[in-house]
């Protein structure tokens, strides 16, 4: 018998993403109930056979899902949650016309973000960053990546990390940590971008490995910041460090970033609305990730990736949310699965298992704490986590007529007030999100 020190039941559907578990592509469980211990899902299963499979150690936790559908966590592969200042104003020169390269040129965008954060300290930052944070697990997101790129220095930008870091201990969310001071050049280095490389080359890098502050590094490789020469120097300096690319490629114009990343064996290759297909296919071959921002191209007005033409190609495709303080104002990571699942061409799926389904309804890319050992193969994150499945990590597209959206449950808001389905300091990948409707 398995032993277990907490159980949720009452469960009135349970989606495990593993066909074998139950019905349908997702693996379906009606009347589901999940037993954890020790931090980790150790059975998953209907609840009529919980007390033959399953016993409590004294003391154990137990949870009423109360009908609920328990869900596996979001994970959000690609963030700018901490920052200071606000940029509301720019949403306002948007709709009167103005494009974000423009904008940025006028000394708004990333670089109007840089003078706020600069001016934070590493507390203000964390203060600043729990509430997004406590709305992010609301909508279900469990584990988050987040940038720096906002310091621009190497004391601000270590302040940032810092900030990730303490973060991480403060709240349940998992944070993964990404170094980012190539998001842009600063203003003391206008004209000279080369110079600029060096500083991040010679002395950021080291700094963030010497403290091991980040598991990944980060380009902005686009015309008129970093250049391919630019960022592949960038990036292969991090994996000197062994820090793994993920980076902005090919958003505004098609300057050849999703072919670097097929190049360099990225982790993943973000945005890509100017991707071009046959450099797509060169990923899928390096095992690349495509991870598709659609929020940003919302909020910015411009064209969607092709992610069906993607798909094609048989690349790995996610999603994520890109919350950032001036492009994608929202870390409702489950509304930015049907930001363009909606349009029809950036339906995509994330897992060959529920295709069916997601082909249909677009797709969200969860989990939550791992379960058992990764999985092999490149996630937007590198580690593959098994999560929110009996053989691992899967992704979750939300069915129709099966739940309704967040919120949550049990759910934590902005002042702290309640708390989500955790063990220890962790959420459970499943979260009673909302009761089942009738079939």
């Amino acid at each position: 018998m398995i032993s277990a020190d907490l159980i949720v039941t009452n469960l009135a559907e349970l989606v495990t993403c593993e066909p074998a578990l139950g019905e349908g592509p997702l693996g379906v469980i009606t009347r589901g109930a999940i037993a954890a211990a020790g931090g980790r899902i150790v059975w998953v299963g209907p609840e009529s056979r919980l007390a033959a499979e399953v016993g409590a150690v004294p003391g154990a936790q137990r949870i009423d899902g109360r009908g609920a559908v328990g869900l596996p966590g979001f994970v959000d592969s690609h963030t700018h949650a901490i920052f200071a200042g606000s940029r509301e104003e720019e949403y306002a020169l948007r709709a009167r016309g103005a494009s974000y390269q423009e904008i940025a040129a006028a000394g708004g965008g990333i670089l109007s973000t840089v003078r706020a954060t600069r001016a934070a300290s590493r507390d203000d930052l964390v203060e600043l960053a729990l509430p997004r944070l406590m709305t992010v697990l609301a909508h279900g997101t469990t584990t988050i990546e987040i940038k720096s790129g906002y310091g621009l220095t190497t004391a601000d930008e270590l302040k940032m990390l810092e900030a990730a870091r303490r973060l991480a201990e403060l709240q349940p969310v998992e944070v993964h940590s990404t170094f980012c001071g190539a998001h842009e050049v600063p203003p003391e280095f206008k004209g000279r971008t080369d110079a600029y490389v060096d500083l991040v080359v010679d002395e950021m890098l080291p700094a963030v490995a010497e403290r091991t502050l980040a598991e990944y590094v980060d380009v902005f490789c686009e015309e008129g910041v970093f250049s391919i020469t630019q960022a592949r120097r960038i990036l292969d300096a991090g994996a000197s460090y062994g820090l793994r690319a993920k980076f902005h490629a090919d958003e505004f114009v098609t300057l050849g970033g999703a072919e670097l990343a097929a190049e360099l064996h990225a982790l993943s290759a973000d945005h890509l609305l100017k991707a071009r297909v046959e450099d797509v296919a060169k990923m899928k071959e390096a095992g690349v990730t495509a991870a598709l921002l659609p929020g940003t191209a919302f909020f910015l007005g411009l064209p969607y990736a092709p992610a069906r033409k993607f798909l094609e190609t048989g690349v790995r495709v996610a999603l994520a949310s890109d919350f950032n303080p001036g492009s994608s104002m929202g870390p409702n990571r489950a509304g930015r699965s049907c930001t363009r699942p909606v349009r029809g061409e950036a339906t995509c799926r994330t897992q060959p298992s529920c295709a069916s389904s997601q082909a249909r309804h677009g797709v969200s890319r969860p989990r939550g704490p791992r379960y058992h050992e990764a999985r092999p193969g490149p996630r937007p994150h590198g580690r593959g986590l098994a999560v929110g499945s009996r053989r691992g990590g899967r992704g979750w597209p939300r069915r129709r007529g099966r739940a309704r959206a967040p919120p949550l449950a049990e759910r934590r808001d902005a002042r702290g007030q309640g708390a989500p389905a955790r063990y220890g300091q962790r959420p459970l990948p499943y979260l009673p999100v909302a009761p089942a409707r009738p079939r």
